[in-house]
C-alpha cells in the first residue's frame, strides 16, 4: 500500500485552515507590543509580558500532540481539534483588543496563544498523516503560502482600515484604538470559517491503513524505523537528578551575578530547566510503578529517544526563532525610534510608524506566501538543504541592513530576503523533519519539535530586554542586527542536519 498521491486542490483544502490560524498569529505579533505599550508597558517591559506565549506552546503543544495520535472517531483524528481551538482562539481575539489593564492583557496574550497551538499543532502532523513523501515538500510549502496570504491581509488590517476606510487610528491615552479593535474583530471571524472549511472538505486515514502504509514504506526501501526500548525508571531517575541539579546552579548562579539581579526574566530559564529534572524524577516514580509508558511518561520516552535528524534541526530551529522572534517583539519599537524618531505612544506619528510597521509585516509575510511555490522548485535542484540555507543568510542579510535605512519606504526592500526565510521556515524544517518521524507518533513528535522553537523564544524573551537596555542602551534597532547575526548562524548549521527522504529516494535508484 501506498498514500494516494492528492491533487493541487485536495492539498489546498488540507491547508486552508491555516489562512485563519495565521490571522490570529499574524494580529498578535503585529499589535500586541502596541497594545501593551498603550495600557502602560515600558518598551524593555515588553519581552516578559509576550513569555506566556512560548511558555503556553511548550506546554501545549506536545499534549495536543500526543492525545490527536491517541484520537480516532467518526469526526478524525486531528480534525476535532482543530475546530476546539478555532472556537477559543475566536473568543480570545473578540476579547483581547478590549482589555481594560496590561495584565488582563498579558493573560489574554496567553490564552489565544494556547487554543491557536491547539489547532495548529496537529495540522503539521496532518500533512505528514495525508502525503506521501514526494508530496510533503509541497504540502508544507502550501501551508507556509496560507500562512503569509493570513499574514498580509491580518497584519495591513489596521492600515487598511485607516487609509482607506476613515476607521480613527488614535485613541485616549491607555484606550486601543477602534482600528486595532475592529481588526481583531475581523480576524475571529475569518479565522473561524477558515479551519471549518478544512474540517468539512478533508478526509483522514485510519491508523490501520497508516500502519499499512508505514510497513510498505520499510518494505520498499529496506529501512525500518528502530525502536527503541522504553526509558527505565533508574534511567529517568539519573537523568532527572542532572537536570534538577542543573536548575538548582543555575538560579544560585543567577542570583549571585549581577546580571542575574538585574534581569529578573533569567530566573525564568532556571525555573524550566528545574521544573524538567522534576519532571523526569516524576516520569521515574510513574514507571517504576507502571513500565507502560503513557501520557506525561510516553512524551517523556519519545522526547528522549527522538530521532537523530531532530536533534540537527533543533540547533537550525535555535538560531532562526530567536531571530524572528526578536523581530516580533522590537520591530515597532525599533522602527518608531530609528525611522520616525519617537517613543511617544500616544502620539500622531508613532501610530502612523506603528501601522507602517504592519505593512512591512504585511510585505514579507506576502513574500513568505508566494515563496511558498518557489521554494519546492529550488529545493527539486539543489536539495532542501541547501534551499534552507541560502533562505536563512539571506534573512539574516536583510535584518541587518535595516540600521542603514532612515527612508521608511527603502524598509520595503529587506523584508523580501525576511519574507524568503520565513517561507523556508514554515516548510523546510518541517518537510526534512517528517520523512524521520514513525507514523503513530507524527502528532507527539511535532509537538516535542515545537520545544526548539519555544526555548530560543523563552531564552529572547528573557534576555533581550536586558541586552537592549543595557548593552545596547536602548538602540533598539541593534536588537534586529543581532537577530540578523543569528539567522546567519542558523544557516551554517543547517549543512550538518541530515535529509533522510534523500536517503530514501537514493535507495529507491
Amino acid at each position: 500500500m501506498k498514500k494516494k498521491r492528492l491533487s493541487f486542490w485536495e492539498i489546498w483544502n488540507m491547508s486552508f485552515g491555516f489562512l485563519g490560524i495565521q490571522f490570529g498569529f499574524a494580529l498578535q505579533n503585529a499589535n500586541v507590543s502596541r497594545i501593551f505599550e498603550t495600557l502602560g508597558a515600558r518598551v524593555e517591559d515588553i519581552p516578559v509580558l509576550w513569555i506566556a506565549a512560548p511558555i503556553t506552546g511548550l506546554i501545549v503543544q506536545p499534549i495536543i500532540g500526543h492525545l490527536s495520535d491517541k484520537t480516532w472517531s467518526r469526526f478524525g483524528r486531528r480534525r476535532p481539534y482543530f475546530m476546539v481551538g478555532a472556537l477559543f482562539t475566536t473568543l480570545a481575539l473578540l476579547f483581547m483588543p478590549n482589555s481594560p489593564s496590561l495584565w488582563i492583557a498579558a493573560g489574554m496574550l496567553w490564552i489565544m496563544d494556547a487554543s491557536i497551538n491547539i489547532s495548529m499543532e496537529p495540522f503539521r502532523a496532518f500533512v505528514g498523516d495525508n502525503l506521501p513523501s514526494e508530496q510533503r515538500t509541497m504540502g508544507f510549502a502550501m501551508q507556509s503560502f496560507f500562512i503569509g496570504t493570513g499574514a498580509v491581509i491580518a497584519s495591513a488590517l489596521p492600515y487598511i482600515l485607516t487609509n482607506w476606510f476613515g476607521v480613527p487610528n488614535t485613541a485616549a491615552e491607555g484606550l486601543i484604538p477602534l482600528s486595532v479593535k475592529l481588526s481583531f474583530y475581523i480576524g475571529a471571524i475569518v479565522l473561524f470559517l477558515s479551519v471549518l472549511y478544512t474540517v468539512l472538505t478533508t478526509k483522514e486515514y485510519a491508523p490501520e491503513e497508516l500502519a499499512a502504509f508505514e510497513a510498505e514504506k520499510e518494505k520498499t526501501t529496506g529501512m525500518k524505523t528502530e525502536i527503541k526500548a522504553p526509558v527505565t525508571s533508574s534511567q529517568f531517575l539519573k537523568r532527572g537528578i542532572v537536570w534538577t541539579l542543573v536548575g538548582v546552579a543555575t538560579t544560585l548562579l543567577i542570583m549571585a551575578t549581577p546580571l542575574g539581579r538585574q534581569n529578573g526574566q533569567l530566573f525564568i530559564v532556571a525555573g524550566l530547566l528545574l521544573a524538567f529534572g522534576l519532571i523526569l524524577l516524576l516520569s521515574s516514580a510513574i514507571t517504576k510503578k507502571s513500565p507502560d509508558p503513557r501520557g506525561m511518561v510516553g512524551i517523556m520516552n519519545d522526547l528522549l529517544h527522538m530521532p537523530k535528524t531532530m536533534g540537527q534541526l533543533a540547533i537550525v530551529q535555535f538560531f532562526s526563532w530567536l531571530a524572528f522572534y526578536a523581530m516580533w517583539i522590537y520591530t515597532t519599537p525599533a522602527i518608531t525610534q530609528h525611522v520616525y524618531g519617537t517613543t511617544d505612544s500616544a502620539s500622531a506619528l508613532y501610530n502612523q510608524g506603528a501601522n507602517w510597521v504592519g505593512v512591512l509585516f504585511s510585505v514579507y509575510n506576502g513574500i513568505s506566501a508566494l515563496s511558498a511555490f518557489l521554494l519546492p522548485v529550488i529545493a527539486k535542484q539543489i536539495g532542501r538543504r541547501a534551499t534552507h540555507a541560502i533562505a536563512l543568510a539571506l534573512g539574516g542579510i536583510s535584518f541587518i541592513s535595516l540600521f542603514f535605512i532612515s527612508d521608511p519606504n527603502m524598509l520595503l526592500i529587506p523584508m523580501i530576503g525576511v519574507g524568503f526565510a520565513w517561507g523556508s521556515i514554515l516548510s523546510m524544517p518541517y518537510a526534512i523533519l517528517t520523512g524521520s518521524l514513525p507514523a503513530d507518533k507524527m502528532g507527539t513528535y511535532m509537538g516535542i519539535f515545537n520545544f526548539f522553537i519555544v526555548i530560543p523564544q523563552i531564552l529572547a524573551a528573557s534576555i533581550l530586554g536586558f541586552v537592549t537596555s543595557e548593552i545596547f542602551h536602548g538602540r533598539v534597532i541593534l536588537t534586529l542586527v543581532l537577530a540578523g547575526c543569528s539567522l546567519i548562524l542558523g544557516a551554517v548549521s543547517v549543512f550538518w542536519v541530515r535529509d533522510r527522504d534523500d536517503v530514501y529516494k537514493m535507495r529507491r535508484k
